[in-house]
Formats: structure tokens, sequence, C-alpha cells
């Protein structure tokens, strides 16, 4: 997923927010919580938001990002800690018509000025950046232009937690956020998380100078998801009775502990009718070819030469990326094939 796909700039329409849910992403009403945030955030508020995860937390501020923009207000930033979310998140607003980019390591040099010069001429309603990148003098100077123009509608921060000690994800570069409350006061902050107890909920407050915030705390009891824990016994025949007898023709998520699981688990269902999930992809590192979707029959490339791979996906993957000129001497060098010593 490209940054630089064009989208339409999200100047026309109501800027109220229940015309915006209805028009942009398809629901009738809010849940929750969500109405209040977004009306307190549109408003011009802090806020910190604690919902559990599949709650509409993007909601709380991309709705509050496309009404104010659209009241031309500017530039939506979004801090976020994963390359992956960025695109997941990006991909689905332009899906919506919406404008959206990310700023990453996935781009190059000229990919990232076009997205900066997209950004700073208002024809970005969210633009996503890690807080690495945020808190670079370049970036930050570009948010003083925006800022100057009154073209800086919100900062969101997601996976506020990262800012805390006290969580499991912490990183330090969270803790330098403070700038956007000293440097760009009267800017709204919307903090995301779905993992903060008490104490966590309070060094994100005091780390993110969030005091003045209203805090929007959602319950998280979740009456449609049932856990059950079972004996494992036969592993696979259990996930297929599971399957069969409780979701047949249903979606689902299956998760396993590495890749040739997923690959087994993959091909037994497939053999029992039912259709074969993807291999987890991540995004593309810059100058990296396209991650390769399931693997080959063992012992044969892409291309349909033959290529000897003994252990492991992970030498498997590097080789099958290989270029075909070094297959031969990447072949020799798999630790299954290495000469023993005399």
């Amino acid at each position: 997923m490209s940054s630089l796909a064009p989208q339409p700039i999200d100047i026309s329409g109501s800027s109220a927010p229940s015309d915006i849910l209805h028009e942009v992403f398809g629901y009738a009403q809010f849940r929750g919580a969500q109405q209040d945030i977004v009306d307190h955030v549109v408003a011009g508020g802090d806020a910190l938001v604690l919902m559990p995860t599949g709650g509409g937390k993007s909601l709380c501020y991309q709705i509050p990002a496309i009404a104010r923009q659209r009241a031309g207000k500017g530039v939506a930033i979004v801090v976020s800690p994963l390359i992956a979310l960025m695109h997941d998140q990006v991909g689905a607003l332009h899906e919506a018509g919406v404008s959206a980019a990310f700023l990453n390591s996935t781009l190059d040099w000229e990919e990232t000025q076009d997205v900066e010069r997209r950004m700073l001429r208002g024809e970005i309603t969210l633009l996503y950046a890690a807080p690495e990148r945020v808190n670079t003098p370049r970036f930050l100077s570009q948010l003083d232009s925006l800022k100057e123009r009154g073209k800086l509608s919100l900062f969101a921060i997601d996976e506020a937690h990262c800012v805390s000690q006290w969580g499991h994800d912490f990183r330090p570069e969270y803790r330098a956020l403070t700038v956007l409350h000293e440097r760009y006061a009267g800017v709204p902050r919307i903090a995301l998380t779905a993992t903060a107890d008490a104490l966590t909920r309070a060094d994100i407050v005091e780390r993110l100078q969030l005091e003045d915030a209203r805090q929007f705390v959602s319950s998280f009891d979740r009456p449609n998801i049932r856990y059950t824990i079972v004996e494992k016994k036969d592993a696979t025949t259990q996930l297929l009775r599971f399957i069969e007898r409780e979701h047949e023709g249903d979606a689902g998520v299956v998760y396993c502990q590495s890749r040739k699981r997923v690959e087994d688990v993959a091909v037994a269902t497939a053999r029992r009718g039912h259709q074969r999930p993807a291999l987890p992809r991540g995004p593309r590192r810059r100058g990296a070819p396209a991650a390769p979707g399931p693997l080959p029959a063992r012992g044969r490339h892409r291309d349909g030469r033959h290529h000897r791979l003994r252990h492991g996906h992970r030498q498997a993957r590097r080789a099958l990326r290989r270029p075909p000129r070094h297959a031969q001497e990447h072949r020799g060098l798999l630790p299954g094939n290495r000469p023993r010593r005399p």
C-alpha cells in the first residue's frame, strides 16, 4: 500500500460527526462513549481514551480529524508505533475516500518529500508517523509552519501506553511527545490505548501532560466474546472439529507459534474443504522485494528450478529472495549443505 495514492481532499460535505460517521464510514450510529469522545475532541478538548480492542478507538480521532479538516483547521497528525498499523489504517481510509498518508522507512526520499509537500499544502487529512519521526527537528519545523497558518488540526497518540514505564510496550521516544503540549498549545490532543491499568493511566497523564484532559474509560466486558480452555490433544483434529461443529461457514483467525505450523494448519483445513488462510505478511523494507506468499512446494524454486531447502523457513525465505544468479552459491551456504570438515 503506497501512501502516495491520490485521494480526494476532504473539504466538502458536512462537518457534523454523525454525518461523517454515516457518509464516510457507513455506520448508522455511534457505539458506547464514541459520540461523547468525538464531540469533545471536535470542540478542541484534550482526551485520554481507554477502550478495548475492537471498540472503535480509531473512529474517535478519525472523525474529529475529518470534521476539523472540513471546518478549515487543517491536518491531523497520528502518532503510531508500528509500520504495519500505519499501512492498515491508511489503506482503510483510502477505501473510505479519505485523504491519508504515512511517513515511515518504507518510503524512499522522493516519496517522503512528496508526502511532506502534500501535508504542507493541506492536501492530507490524516498523516501517520512514528514518534521517532515526529520528534525530529525537520518534522517539528514543518508542524511549526502548519501551526502558524492555522492548519494543524489535532494530535492523536495511538497506543499511548507505550509512554509508560509500567507498560509492557514501553518506548522512550513516546516520552519526548511532551513537546506537542509545550510547542503547540491550543491544538487538541487525544491519547488512546486498550492496555492501561490505573497506574499506567496516571503515568500517561503525567508524561504527556494531559492533566486537564477528559478521561473516557470504557468497560472491557465483551458479551459477544466467550473464552473456553480445553486440554490439548491432537490439536489439528480438535481444530477441525471445532470449525466444523461450531463455526461451519464462519470467518475466523487461527494463531500459530511458527510459520511452519501456519502452513501445516492451512494444508489440513484446505483438505477438509475450508478456505486456505494466507500466511502472515508485513510491510516491505525499503528496497526489499515484495514478501512472498505461501512457500512453493518443497525443493522447487519460484521460477521452476530445483533448490534444496533443509533447515526451516527462515533459510528458505532468504533463499527464495536471492536473485537467480546467486541461487547455486546460496545453496552451498545452507547449513545442511556445508561440506564437512575432514
